[in-house]
């Protein structure tokens, strides 16, 4: 009998606890749907399930975070996010319309729309985040520099570190007749940007692009060449390269590995620069405005959630996930909880090394992109002079800082960030000279900027 009473009391509960759980599941839903709902009534969403690409780094975080806490899917968006083999790839796939949008690099959308490499009228609504890069050379390389670095009082080496520590190696291994080669990810990264940046504040001449030579390798004294992101630690192990600029894990990776040393990094070449945008193509952008709006709006959710205090451990997490960069977490934690590793051991603070949101990491500057224009023409990706108002109405056509408005507004009005939080701004940040040279930058002067420099070609404007 209490065996029989015990069962019908088990079966009672199960009953209960069914009816319940269903309860919850179809409130949950309901309200799930009824979210969507409202989200999609105010946007009409016009292509509610897209594909988007990113490369294997730590700043794809953004795609991984809005998809992974539920971003998209609040905006009335079902997103799947697809790893890419390369840069070239993500580019030509989104020009073809392959992917609805990418994970891609600043300079990417800013040449295409300039004519350098495959032209494309492609469209920058967001910025993906500030700094994250850095230079890393050979245990070999390191050690002939390290006697040329300032040191401090313990005996660790003063940084930033300066190619000026760098100048006598390269001259060194020219004399014996091997030629000093360095890594960087494409044509137009910033990491080649970065790393030309600098090598020239030091004297050092990175090279210059010609319609002959589009390696960029004319007259320079470091030849910098092409290597994808995840290839750089083994390719500078096999000696095939002495150094590489490129973005996170891979620098930590080569300390890790034992392999190479971190010298300096691009928060220290320009404080808080951009890094990677969010592209899609105009096309895209002018048949579905509502969509390119709710897709902003949950990545810069996403940056928000990205740069609030304590969530970066969980965001390592999500990270080292195969299906996004996939790396050891260990090895991401590194950089993305505030710190960095240079030489094994040597373990600094930099809270500022991955900025998501702060300092309006998400707002796509007109001042960020015509900088990239500059160093387009510096090196000569750009062949030939232009007058100022075409770089300013070059931008202006790819970088689309009212789409970013319309989202941020959105979320101040649906109380997911605050009204302080959306810059008062023309499009330009001001003048700043916080680079590793302190050469002075303003975006509204580009012709003066690009003559401002011992290397590098002069622009006599039109």
């Amino acid at each position: 009998m209490k065996l029989f009473k015990s069962t019908i009391v088990l079966a009672l509960s199960a009953l209960i606890w069914a009816a319940c759980s269903g309860s919850t599941a179809k409130n949950k839903t309901a309200s799930v749907e009824a979210a969507t709902e409202t989200t999609a009534a105010k946007l009409a969403i016009e292509k509610p399930q897209l594909t988007f690409g990113f490369i294997k780094l730590t700043d794809m975080a953004p795609l991984a975070i809005a998809k992974e806490l539920g971003y998209f899917e609040d905006e009335g968006l079902f997103v799947t996010i697809e790893a890419q083999s390369n840069w070239k790839n993500v580019l030509d796939r989104v020009i073809d319309g392959q992917l609805d949008g990418s994970h891609m690099l600043a300079g990417q959308p800013i040449a295409a729309g300039a004519g350098f490499g495959r032209q494309a009228e492609l469209v920058t609504p967001f910025s993906m985040d500030l700094n994250g890069n850095g230079i890393t050379v050979s245990n070999e390389v390191w050690s002939k520099m390290k006697p040329n670095v300032p040191k401090d009082e313990s005996g660790k080496p003063v940084h930033p570190i300066t190619a000026d520590a760098l100048a006598p190696v390269v001259k060194e291994f020219k004399t014996a007749g091997r030629p000093f080669k360095m890594g960087m990810v494409f044509p137009v990264s910033t990491h080649n940007y970065e790393i030309r940046y600098w090598l020239a504040a030091a004297g050092i001449n990175p090279g210059y692009y010609t319609a002959d030579n589009i390696q960029g390798q004319v007259d320079a004294d470091v030849l910098l060449s092409v290597t994808p992101p995840p290839q750089m630690p083994a390719t500078l192990e096999a000696g095939t390269i002495y150094g590489y600029c490129v973005g996170e894990p891979w620098n930590q990776q080569a300390v890790f590995k034992g392999i190479g040393v971190p010298v300096t990094t691009n928060y220290d070449i320009w404080k808080n620069n951009p890094e990677k945008v969010f592209v899609m193509t105009k096309k895209f952008v002018d048949q579905y405005p509502n969509t390119a709006t709710a897709v902003t709006k949950a990545l810069i959710r996403a940056a928000k959630w990205l740069d609030t205090p304590g969530n970066r451990p969980k965001a390592v997490g999500i990270l080292s996930m195969p299906e996004y960069v996939g790396a050891d977490s260990v090895v991401i934690a590194n950089s993305m909880t505030g710190t960095f590793e240079f030489e094994k051991g040597d373990k600094r603070s930099m809270p500022d090394f991955n900025v998501f949101y702060r300092y309006n990491a998400t707002y796509p500057f007109y001042s960020d992109g015509i900088w990239f224009l500059t160093q387009m023409r510096r090196w000569g990706q750009i062949p030939d002079s232009k007058p100022a108002d075409w770089y300013h109405s070059t931008i202006k056509d790819i970088y689309r800082p009212d789409i970013w408005s319309k989202a941020a507004k959105l979320l101040v009005e649906e109380g997911h960030i605050p009204a302080e939080d959306l810059p008062e701004t023309d499009g330009y940040k001001p003048a700043t000279n916080e680079f590793i040279d302190g050469q002075t930058y303003d975006g509204k002067d580009p012709l003066g900027y690009i003559n401002s420099f011992a290397i590098g070609n002069k622009d006599e404007g039109i």
